[in-house]
């Protein structure tokens, strides 16, 4: 993969105009991602919620005031595209289960959007795997037995990759019973994306 800006321009016109999972999705297709061949910093998560779905902005949700909680970073530094590329594992909604949440994210879409476009971003430094279905796609083997044990790793796939759990407020209970995750791993955490924005 060349360099080239308008090669990463075309790939996410491309992706946002892919139209593959739109009989198995419930709100139709709207895929939302967002980069350019600068950023240094990549976020993978799930896949958009439903506001996120609504508004086409990534992250535009509680889930994502928490996030940029964690990285001590405010909207404006969040939405910097030039610095930061969002790319979900599911670049759509997939709408919500009976019995509360999301659906996960559709597996046909990390296969056949994430290695192109992981490969024309390349600025990235670091990329953080938001959830359990980013850590099981990226880190393979080294992914733990549970997504608490693979985040507790964290050290152990750096310096690529730092997983971190989903900032949803369903997960406030686990943030309670791991508080090691606020003392240790959000101090580093933010240490190392500034490396990596601003080495």
């Amino acid at each position: 993969m060349s360099d080239d800006p308008d090669d990463l321009k075309t790939l996410f016109e491309q992706a946002r105009a892919c139209r593959l999972c739109a009989a198995a999705l419930p709100h139709g297709c709207r895929p939302v991602l967002r980069g350019s061949p600068s950023a240094r910093l990549l976020i993978v998560g799930q896949a958009p919620g439903a506001r996120v779905h609504a508004t086409g902005i990534p992250w535009n949700d509680p889930s994502g005031d928490r996030l940029r909680q964690w990285l001590a970073m405010d909207r404006a530094a969040f939405y910097d595209e030039s610095r930061i590329a969002i790319v979900p594992m599911g670049l759509c909604y997939p709408g919500t289960a009976p019995k509360g949440g999301d659906y996960p994210p559709r597996p046909e879409c990390a296969p056949l959007w994430h290695p192109p476009l992981r490969a024309a971003l390349t600025g990235v430094r670091l990329t953080l795997l938001v959830g359990s279905y980013a850590q099981a796609y990226y880190l393979g083997d080294r992914r733990r037995r549970t997504m608490t044990d693979t985040v507790a790793a964290w050290r152990d796939c750096l310096p690529e990759f730092l997983p971190l759990p989903h900032p949803s407020w369903r997960n406030t209970a686990w943030l309670k019973k791991n508080p090691w995750f606020e003392a240790e791993l959000v101090p580093a955490l933010r240490r190392r994306v500034a490396e990596a924005l601003d080495g």
